[in-house]
């Protein structure tokens, strides 16, 4: 697919730099967004006249669905895609449940389904093109933390070494918060500035985390 086959805006706010995208299908004019994490006033000037068809939750932290309710009285067709066994976590009109491997079709556009737990157990990442929407999996230069009472920093480890990791190096990371020098960045270029990504084995990875945390400022 070319990249001029689509669009995506980032928008930054919420809680924590937090980073919602808007995508937009330039040949059905379909659009739909990656979290809800961002006010609707700062979405809406640049949603088109059919409105917004589908919303792609990466996890349910609070911070990711802030602002749900907001977006389906606006928009009361919206569907979201949600982790199989999360989507009792959330209220929404029209839900979708989706698992690792699945494809989602929004107007021309594909996204695969990656379940990338770690973070939290009903993380996902999708995979659109050349571009990957990493949530709180994976950020520029730094995996996401483990400190919440379900985050499991070995799931963690095979989420991004085996799976993320696995995907060509030229793919994009759009990550959930602006925590980076920049707000994407290939995964070839992600590896070359985070010690967290160049560990030797899982067992070195946690070890890597745990340092990160001991020596880490207030800042998330």
């Amino acid at each position: 697919m070319a990249e001029t086959d689509y669009s995506v805006r980032s928008i930054k706010g919420g809680y924590d730099d937090n980073l919602t995208y808007l995508v937009s299908c330039l040949r059905t004019g379909n659009q739909f967004l990656v979290d809800a994490s961002v006010p609707l006033k700062q979405i809406k000037p640049f949603v088109h006249r059919r409105g917004l068809i589908a919303l792609f939750i990466t996890h349910t932290h609070a911070d990711h669905t802030a602002y749900l309710d907001e977006y389906v009285d606006a928009y009361p067709n919206l569907v979201s895609m949600i982790y199989k066994e999360s989507e009792d976590r959330i209220k929404c009109n029209y839900i979708k449940p989706v698992k690792h491997g699945d494809i989602v079709t929004v107007g021309q556009l594909s996204l695969e389904v990656y379940h990338t737990p770690g973070h939290y157990p009903d993380s996902i990442c999708y995979l659109l093109d050349h571009i990957l929407f990493t949530g709180d999996t994976l950020f520029v230069g730094r995996t996401g933390r483990t400190v919440d009472k379900r985050s499991d920093t070995r799931s963690l480890y095979r989420s991004v070494y085996e799976t993320i990791m696995d995907l060509p190096g030229k793919t994009m990371i759009y990550p959930g918060h602006d925590y980076g020098p920049k707000m994407s960045v290939s995964i070839d270029e992600n590896i070359s500035i985070s010690p967290l990504l160049q560990a030797t084995d899982e067992d070195d990875f946690v070890q890597r985390m745990a340092d990160y945390e001991a020596t880490r400022t207030i800042e998330s």
